[in-house]
């Protein structure tokens, strides 16, 4: 039987073998491309790099070739500069040997000159000599005339000035200064682009004497119409820290006689209500000297009642500060802190005691014992105040800043007090007949039952009793306390009162421009309400009224400072800061009223 041989498959087989060996042989090709590839490229980096370092060295040698002229360059400039200062300095020997000889000349003329009008006045007949004579002394008794002139219109300026203060003081009016500053870069802006309306930056409000500011009111096709404005003092561009606050520091004598007293500046963004305020920090390596004259009526303020107060006796008064502000009519506590300890505005409330006056609920008070601290504390706290930009100023304040400054005083001993009063009167007693000295005891004498209580404290020339340590009757140690009374000195920078428009702001920063010109609008009501002697006055309207309800209608000492821009960029903001002072000074407010602190005998 023959053997089958598949044939076909033999030949499958064989075709199978072919095409693997093709593969293979076609992988070796991709490999040896491969490597072909990688060959061709360390080439090409060898051939760059060769072609860099040639590059490099041409580079190099360029270079110090472009140094060796430009050195050979420079020799030849300074060779030529070292020339010129040689000729320089050959003119100014010629010049100063020239300048010697002119000078020696001079004074060689100026003496022969001199001589001759010696000799001249020697040769004068006797009568030119008196009638010169007559004449100098005539003109010397009228520059005498002219001073004491000049000192009796200074002290009758300064008589009236206080006659005016004492007229202010029993009125009880609230006293209103204007400060004017200067031009500031921020000024010169082009508010009329077609160029027929005044420049923004021209000066239009101006300090004309110490106490009046004239407005020029400058309207296109209309002639210029000045109005003046009058206040108890008007400080100009010139005027410095020192001076503004020279005129707020009778004030502050006050606080220790018993009186509350309130300072508040009033005026647009950029009238300069911050730095009359609080001043601004300058550099490190400005002095002592310069730094304090920086400091604004804030900073002032505390370092002159704590210079008070280290005039009295130690331990009689004690001084705490608390710092507020008033945000989209909320008071914030800036000294309050949160449940972790951390520094955190809290909200407060204002209500009203059953004594008529204004109290903030929870207020944190910090216990201050030099005007240092005070100011880390209001530093410390002046970061969270709300700031925005605004088209006036870059850093704008949008609240009300209040800080106060409570000082705790006590009234004097009176058991000290009086036996200093019977020590007096010693040498008086030895001559009258012995009397008990309490009051308790006036039955014993009946000479003596018809003086009071205040009359045997206050008259030395009625109180013939011994000495309380010769008496036998009982001590009145028990009977006499110290009175302790409180006194509050308010510091505050309100808002800026320029309208939306120039401000210029957009979005949710106009929530805080409503809130503040409604604030504004309320204190311009209240202030209206007083001067026109209202029924009502709408301390209400506002939480700013109402915190400061005491200040502006109560009995407090209030200085209204106005601060005022002076070009007519802003000259509407500040016609309406001078309508308020304006309406500020018709206020006729109850006389201050002086704390209790007078002696009680029970």
């Amino acid at each position: 039987m023959p053997l089958f041989i598949n044939r076909d498959r033999m030949f499958a087989h064989q075709v199978h073998l072919l095409e693997h060996k093709l593969r293979s042989k076609e992988e070796r090709i991709l490999e040896l491309e491969t490597e072909n590839a990688i060959l061709h490229l360390r080439l090409a980096e060898c051939l760059g790099k060769l072609r860099r370092d040639h590059e490099e060295g041409t580079r190099a040698r360029n270079h110090h070739q472009h140094q060796r002229e430009a050195q050979e360059i420079t020799r030849a400039t300074l060779t030529k500069l070292l020339s010129g200062v040689q000729a320089v300095k050959q003119d100014l020997s010629e010049v100063f040997a020239v300048y010697l000889s002119f000078a020696t000349e001079l004074e060689e003329q100026s003496k022969q000159l001199l001589e001759k009008v010696g000799q001249a006045s020697l040769t004068r007949n006797g009568h030119c000599a008196d009638e010169v004579q007559d004449l100098q002394a005539r003109v010397a008794a009228l520059e005498r005339s002219l001073e004491e002139e000049r000192e009796r219109c200074r002290a009758e300026r300064h008589r009236r000035k206080e006659l005016h203060n004492t007229v202010v003081e029993l009125r009880g009016n609230i006293r209103v200064h204007c400060r004017v500053r200067p031009v500031l870069p921020f000024d010169h802006v082009q508010s009329h682009p077609s160029g027929s309306g005044p420049a923004s930056s021209e000066e239009v409000v101006y300090a004309t004497s110490d106490d009046t500011v004239m407005v020029n009111c400058i309207k296109t096709g209309t002639p210029v119409q000045n109005k003046m404005f009058e206040f108890e003092r008007v400080h100009g561009p010139e005027d410095c820290q020192e001076t503004v606050f020279e005129e707020v520091k009778p004030l502050l004598t006050s606080l220790l006689d018993g009186y509350n007293v309130c300072i508040m500046a009033y005026g647009q963004t950029g009238s300069g209500k911050t730095h009359t305020m609080m001043g601004f920090q300058p550099l490190e390596e400005h002095s002592v000297t310069q730094q304090e004259a920086q400091q604004g009526i804030i900073p002032k303020a505390a370092a002159e009642l704590f210079r008070l107060i280290s005039e009295k006796p130690v331990e009689s008064h004690t001084v705490e500060v608390s710092v507020m502000e008033v945000y989209n009519n909320e008071v914030f506590d800036l000294l309050a802190k949160d449940e972790q300890g951390n520094a955190a505005g809290q909200r407060r409330d204002v209500i009203t005691t059953s004594s008529g006056t204004s109290q903030v609920t929870s207020l944190t008070y910090a216990p201050v014992s030099n005007a240092s601290e005070v100011m880390q504390i209001i530093g410390s706290v002046l970061k969270r105040r709300a700031h925005c930009p605004t088209l006036v100023h870059t850093d704008s304040s949008r609240s009300h800043l209040i800080v106060t400054l409570t000082i705790s005083s006590k009234s004097p001993n009176a058991l000290a007090l009086a036996r200093r009063l019977q020590s007096a009167k010693k040498d008086m007693q030895r001559t009258t007949q012995k009397e008990w000295w309490s009051p308790r005891c006036r039955r014993a004498n009946p000479a003596a039952r018809h003086l009071s209580d205040e009359h045997l404290f206050s008259s030395s020339a009625s109180s013939p009793c011994p000495s309380p340590l010769t008496s036998p009757c009982p001590s009145p140690r028990n009977s006499m306390s110290q009175t302790p009374f409180r006194t509050k000195l308010q510091l505050v920078d309100l808002a800026g009162s320029e309208c939306v428009g120039m401000s210029g702001v957009s979005g949710a920063a106009l929530w805080e421009v409503s809130c503040i010109n409604r604030s504004l609008s309320a204190l311009a009501d209240v202030l209206g309400a007083l001067a026109e002697q209202r029924p009502h006055v709408p301390y209400r309207n506002s939480r700013l009224t109402h915190l400061l309800q005491d200040a502006i209608g109560g009995d407090a000492k209030l200085l209204l400072m106005l601060c005022v821009s002076p070009t007519q960029r802003f000259v509407t903001e500040s016609l309406q800061s001078l309508g308020l002072g304006t309406r500020a000074r018709q206020i006729q407010k109850d006389l201050p009223r002086k704390k209790n602190n007078t002696l009680r005998v029970k």
